[in-house]
């Protein structure tokens, strides 16, 4: 009977490996400060700092994942959520012509960037720092400060929750698990990562290559407006500058490189995503307590983002294949089919 074989260790893997080793520092490095780690207030905190950066991670994982980048996600959220204050206009009967005005808008954005990288072949970093520029500047000119207000019933969403899990995080894991059924289930799913993975194969393989770079920006700045309706709601007003603030952008791109998705495309865990923003909610929460710095924790981030990819590039290196079989002769090229690439993508519930 020959031996079972070891399942192999994904990125998956060592991302959730990373978050309980963050929990158990978090917790001695939280108590040495008097305060306890696990106490309801302090979950809703790490929670309710996993659902703005969740939003935008999602859709930033898209967009890697058939080889592009999107940079103009802080902007669309600012965007996002002064038009939903401004129609809102403290009416209850306005929450819902402000919310479908503000995605509307976001999708809108989200199929012009779509379009400028599938139609004109500019890259996605560009495209979307182009497209960032324009609306920063509209922002500029025609926002000197907040705008509007979202009524009290809207502004619940982001005041509320089960216990200690906030309605936004629901929310935002709603949306991650719709996500997940796209792209483990649907054929446009399959059609992203085999886009992401090989452009030219894909195209030979017959697959209609711009429709999943334009759904995936698309997807990417609906999300990210759902994100701005969320800080609109904490807020009670638009701001022009909430989005930029943050870093929203940069943070993103980090969280979903972290969760083991590679830049170049292809390949991917939108459940290793979610444990990357888990690990910088629990990372700014546990700097907070301890009153470090602000410089520090960017120095922090920074330190852990370039371990995670040094692990990750190591793994492949390691695991690399020969070039040519002891055995059999040249090794025959692998198989680039859709529904292939998909299965060795790791996205797994």
């Amino acid at each position: 009977m020959s031996p079972r074989k070891t399942p192999a260790l994904t990125s998956t893997h060592i991302v959730y490996a990373v978050v309980l080793v963050t929990i158990a520092v978090g917790a001695v490095l939280v108590g040495s400060a008097g305060r306890n780690f696990f106490s309801t207030g302090n979950i809703s905190d790490i929670l309710t700092g996993t659902s703005v950066l969740g939003f935008i991670a999602i859709g930033q994982t898209l967009v890697i994942l058939v080889g592009s980048l999107d940079l103009s996600v802080p902007y669309v959220i600012s965007l996002s959520s002064l038009v939903a204050a401004t129609v809102m206009a403290n009416e209850t009967g306005n929450i819902l012509p402000g919310v479908l005005a503000a995605l509307a808008l976001a999708a809108a954005i989200g199929l012009a960037n779509g379009l400028i990288v599938s139609g004109l072949k500019v890259h996605g970093f560009i495209a979307t720092l182009g497209m960032g520029l324009i609306i920063s500047g509209y922002l500029a000119s025609n926002y000197k400060g907040s705008a509007g207000q979202t009524p009290l019933a809207f502004r619940l969403i982001g005041a509320t929750g089960i216990g200690p899990v906030p309605v936004s995080t629901l929310i935002m894991l709603a949306c991650a698990g719709a996500v997940l059924l796209l792209l483990n289930r649907s054929r446009l799913g399959s059609h992203m990562f085999a886009v992401g993975g090989d452009l030219t194969v894909a195209r030979m393989s017959g697959i209609k290559t711009r429709v999943p770079v334009i759904a995936a920006h698309v997807l990417c700045s609906v999300l990210a407006g759902l994100a701005g309706l969320l800080l609109a709601a904490r807020l009670g007003v638009g701001s022009p500058t909430i989005g930029s603030q943050g870093g929203y952008d940069l943070l993103s791109i980090a969280a979903v490189v972290l969760g083991g998705t590679l830049l170049a495309g292809g390949k991917g865990s939108l459940v290793g995503t979610l444990g990357g923003v888990l690990i910088f909610a629990m990372m700014d929460n546990i700097m907070s307590v301890l009153q470090i710095n602000p410089f520090l924790k960017d120095v922090v981030r920074g330190v852990v983002i370039v371990a995670a990819v040094a692990v990750y590039a190591r793994r492949r290196t390691l695991g690399r294949p020969a070039r040519f079989s002891d055995t059999t002769g040249p090794a025959g090229p692998p198989d680039t089919r859709p529904e292939r690439i998909q299965k060795d993508t790791g996205v797994t519930a």
